[in-house]
């Protein structure tokens, strides 16, 4: 019985018309995709603005004939009750309703009608497909944040239950918790693991210290699925090693769908089905593939609420490679408001920064995972969780190597602690600003 896909009919999403309008979508030519992706993206405009107020609204005064002229969207204009953002004959009993985890620190609740969100889990099933895998068969191991009160928990081992995968809690990563984890996996015959990147990897890390290799202990594993956070070269290196399975980079929001996922050729495939991805510049101008700048993103089938030229907030390029039927994602720098801002003038992505700590702090394995804050221009501090106390020789390596990429004159301190706070959702920020 294919219980993954009964749970959404029965909750009234229809999945298997979903695969066939998605599969209608693929089978399009790469010579008249272009012509598809202009025929939605301007009839998801006309619709919105005929049917929903606030985006009537929103658009007042703008000649809406050209798509350039469409204006771009962020979650600070999506700062208002739900009601007043959905279009007519939608409410909240009849849409999917969810919330942004606020990992960018403006979370928001967003709603999407019911054939849209049964055209998300289409799509996620297809490529998840491209590696053997079925929702509605193959075991997961889910690295996730999970409710501690009982209703949601309640509510969530349900969902579990029905999509065919066991969760672990993120927000214990100590050896005796991955310990049991280890122990779970020698007794369960998973296909593949799938949840936030930075909680894997310090499963792997603790595999590293007992010298095993995931796949000898559960030879069942075939892929390891990282999401939510930014997955360094040098961390899918550790993962392949201590996994012994390929890894596979998602990207994806809770508010539109899966946007990119890796393909077996190892390029970042975008969802070009659902989704309109566009990379712009400063002054709001589509940038050439090659070129990066923000990523911009249209959902083309969401009725109930407008996401049009959305500004997830994340910074990126496209591949020279893309088509309009096949577009790839070639970089992923991280988020927009994880700016680095320094005395001198100079700024820097956040997770720049954190890399380039993170080649000091973690090349002897005592580091497990640590985070940076910015309180001043000039002040930045360091927390991490380790196995002994940082010493004064690597603290200075730190220092110098911080200075050498970015400027000197900071004031860098260090907190050492038994764990790092993680979002409600169990996801890690590496790097926060505290500045105004």
């Amino acid at each position: 019985m294919k219980l993954f896909d009964l749970s959404l009919k029965l909750n009234g999403y229809k999945i298997d018309t979903a695969k066939r309008i998605l599969h209608t979508i693929q089978e399009i030519q790469e010579g008249d995709y272009k012509r598809y992706i202009d025929k939605k993206k301007h009839e998801i405009v006309n619709y919105h603005l005929n049917n929903n107020r606030f985006y009537h609204d929103f658009t007042r005064g703008i000649d809406m004939s050209a798509w350039e002229h469409v204006p771009v969207m962020t979650k600070q204009d999506l700062q208002l009750p739900l009601p007043q953002r959905l279009s007519n004959g939608f409410t909240t009993k009849n849409v999917y309703i969810n919330k942004t985890s606020g990992s960018s620190g403006e979370p928001f609740v967003f709603a999407k009608d019911k054939f849209c969100h049964a055209l998300t889990w289409a799509e996620i099933q297809d490529r998840f497909g491209w590696f053997g895998l079925d929702f509605n068969s193959s075991k997961q191991a889910r690295f996730y944040g999970i409710p501690l009160d009982k209703k949601h928990l309640y509510k969530e081992r349900i969902k579990d239950f029905f999509s065919h995968r066991f969760r672990f809690s993120v927000f214990d990563l100590s050896d005796v918790a991955l310990e049991k984890v280890l122990e779970r996996f020698q007794k369960t015959r998973f296909d593949y693991i799938n949840g936030y990147t930075s909680a894997i990897v310090q499963f792997a890390k603790f595999l590293k210290t007992k010298n095993i290799v995931l796949k000898d202990v559960c030879p069942s594993l075939k892929v390891c699925i990282t999401t939510a956070e930014m997955l360094f070269d040098s961390d899918k290196t550790l993962l392949e090693k201590q996994l012994g399975v390929s890894i596979i980079n998602e990207y994806g929001a809770s508010e539109l769908d899966l946007i990119a996922f890796q393909n077996p050729h190892n390029k970042w495939q975008i969802n070009s089905e659902t989704l309109l991805v566009e990379i712009l510049g400063p002054d709001n101008t589509v940038l050439p593939p090659g070129q990066e700048g923000r990523i911009v993103i249209t959902s083309l089938y969401n009725t109930a609420h407008p996401f049009i030229r959305y500004d997830i907030g994340d910074i990126g390029s496209l591949s020279k490679d893309s088509s309009s039927k096949t577009p790839f994602l070639e970089t992923l720098l991280g988020r927009t408001n994880d700016t680095v801002v320094l005395p001198s003038g100079k700024t820097a992505a956040g997770l720049t920064f954190y890399y380039i700590t993170k080649t000091v702090v973690e090349d002897d394995g005592n580091v497990r995972e640590f985070i940076i804050e910015q309180h001043a221009k000039d002040r930045f501090k360091i927390k991490y969780v380790s196995a002994q106390k940082l010493t004064e020789e690597k603290i200075k390596s730190i220092k110098k190597e911080m200075e050498h990429y970015l400027e000197s004159g900071l004031n860098i301190t260090f907190e050492r602690k038994t764990s790092l706070d993680r979002s409600k959702r169990g996801k890690l920020k590496q790097f926060k600003s505290f500045l105004k």
